[in-house]
């Protein structure tokens, strides 16, 4: 399974040739390209709380959810807190605005309900989508270093089978763009975490620097979690682009120290 690159009036947006070939669902990773948005948030922002003109969001919205298919007045996101919780999201879920504040805070969503838009927000740390075509469930997860040594997308794997019948093997997800290797230097707290929460299979993915410091593969760890939680290595499509290294093209919190708008990555069942 591959990720590729769509270019849909302007805007240009990421999908997984798996997800395409295997029908019955709406997807799409957002770049910052396609917009209305001015000034540091140009142009495709879809951060609602970056302090960019609420208007242009939401035009920024109807277009990132016209371009994929999807519908904008059934999307469904959380409160990001870098944790592990997944929320099954029901037909009571929909309805909040995207003006109004999200009512509980999760770091990954799943659902059985055709229609529903589930999002979640990134800006280096790592958008991943999932999809059971048989079954049909979708997940999103959002996954920075915290919520992959919590293991996050291995909780959203589990919700998928023990909330909805998903065979594991059945299960296709694409990791998105976020920061690579290259650019994710870090101390050794990130290390650490991934080694206690992974054991000696992390350290495939974590470079010793001459400086004493740490490169971290976060997009190979969470690779690694879904092949753990029982997915086909086929099945799993990773992008190779990095978010910090592409700062014309997306939005990266390191690259701009947080002066930034907000990717977002969707996901709808037709």
């Amino acid at each position: 399974m591959n990720i590729i690159e769509h270019n849909q009036n302007g805007v240009v947006y990421l999908g997984a040739d798996g997800f395409e070939a295997a029908g019955g669902v709406a997807h799409g990773f957002s770049t910052r390209l396609g917009g209305v948005s001015e000034g540091i948030y140009a142009s495709l922002n879809l951060g609602m709380t970056r302090g960019d003109d609420p208007d242009k969001v939401a035009e920024n919205y109807r277009r990132f959810c016209a371009a994929i298919g999807a519908d904008v007045r059934r999307v469904v996101c959380a409160s990001q807190v870098h944790g592990d919780t997944v929320r099954p999201v029901t037909s009571a879920d929909l309805g909040i605005g995207l003006d109004q504040p999200e009512p509980w805070q999760a770091d990954g969503l799943v659902t059985d309900i055709p229609g529903v838009v589930l999002t979640v927000f990134t800006a280096d740390c790592l958008p991943i989508l999932l999809y059971d075509p048989v079954r049909r469930v979708v997940g999103a997860v959002h996954a920075g270093w915290r919520g992959t040594a919590l293991g996050i997308v291995t909780c959203a794997v589990e919700r998928m089978v023990d909330c909805y019948g998903c065979d594991r093997l059945d299960i296709l997800a694409a990791i998105g763009p976020g920061i690579s290797k290259c650019c994710f230097e870090t101390h050794e707290d990130v290390p650490n975490a991934m080694t206690e929460a992974m054991g000696a299979s992390a350290l495939s993915a974590i470079e010793v620097l001459p400086t004493g410091k740490f490169r971290v593969d976060l997009k190979a760890l969470n690779a690694k979690r879904l092949e753990a939680a029982g997915l086909d290595p086929e099945h799993i499509a990773v992008s190779s682009d990095c978010t910090a290294c592409l700062p014309e093209k997306y939005w990266s919190h390191r690259y701009t120290q947080g002066q930034r708008g907000s990717q977002a990555a969707m996901i709808a069942l037709l």
